[in-house]
């Protein structure tokens, strides 16, 4: 059994200001999804050049942290927000949500590409290989906040975490969704997205890699306590906002391997 380190969660603290480590690296993810824009950007058939990938960057970012926040209270803290409202502008008391992010940037890609007159799915095709980094870097800063941890186990790297309610090993699942949704979901889709691919296709695959991953993963990770379980003891939020993931990026295979053979 091992324990949690117990990182500080300020990263720098000069006088009254404070960086945390979360917020860091939601930093480090923007920067090194810039820097494999710009490398993707050099392909002769992609949609953008390089002075691009900047611009496509800020609304993305806006896109992450406005339906990040958004998708968390409407999704999983519903109750409060109807009971106060203004509790969805305190994005300091924490809370985002991936779903909702990804909602929010798929925004941003639209209202992008309605800019540059480029079809969304050829703007989605285009970032979705860079996405994997920015999620496996917020999966560590949850770790290092010792938050949304995972559920009680046996397995010899279980981890207390103190934050939790109660002083049982749980599955370090932030670290699970690290390896996954961060480490495996960016090769694969890098490595596939390398050479040119029918339109939708990484978005597809996208789609079905996430969705499956993040299903797998919520058998070990702890329901957000204010849902709990759905149903069977075992169905969580996650997994239901997951499915049409999946179900949607098999379609846009489907599409975009069919269209590319007519």
């Amino acid at each position: 059994m091992l324990k949690h380190p117990q990182f500080d969660p300020v990263a720098i603290s000069i006088g009254p200001l404070k960086i945390h480590w979360y917020g860091l690296t939601y930093l480090v993810g923007f920067a090194v999804g810039w820097w494999l824009g710009k490398v993707r950007a050099r392909k002769e058939w992609t949609p953008l050049n390089e002075e691009q990938v900047g611009d496509l960057l800020f609304y993305i970012a806006l896109g992450v942290i406005l339906g990040g926040r958004f998708g968390y209270v409407l999704f999983y803290n519903f109750d409060q927000f109807a009971a106060d409202p203004l509790s969805l502008l305190r994005v300091w008391e924490g809370g985002m949500s991936f779903h909702g992010g990804l909602i929010g940037v798929m925004l941003a890609m639209w209202w992008f590409g309605r800019k540059l007159n480029c079809g969304f799915f050829r703007i989605a095709d285009f970032v979705a290989p860079l996405v994997p980094v920015g999620l496996g870097a917020g999966r560590i800063g949850n770790f290092i906040n010792g938050e949304l941890w995972g559920r009680p186990t046996d397995v010899p790297w279980g981890m207390v975490f103190p934050q939790a309610p109660d002083a049982l090993a749980r599955h370090p699942s932030q670290l699970y969704q690290f390896a996954l949704e961060g480490v495996a979901l960016f090769v694969i889709l890098w490595l596939f997205s390398s050479k040119p691919r029918p339109t939708m296709a990484v978005s597809g695959l996208f789609l079905i890699l996430y969705g499956c991953f993040r299903i797998i993963v919520e058998f070990f990770r702890q329901p957000d306590p204010q849902l709990g379980y759905l149903a069977f003891d075992w169905l969580t939020m996650g997994q239901i906002l997951s499915l049409p993931m999946v179900i949607a990026g098999a379609l846009l295979m489907v599409f975009a391997y069919r269209g590319a053979r007519s």
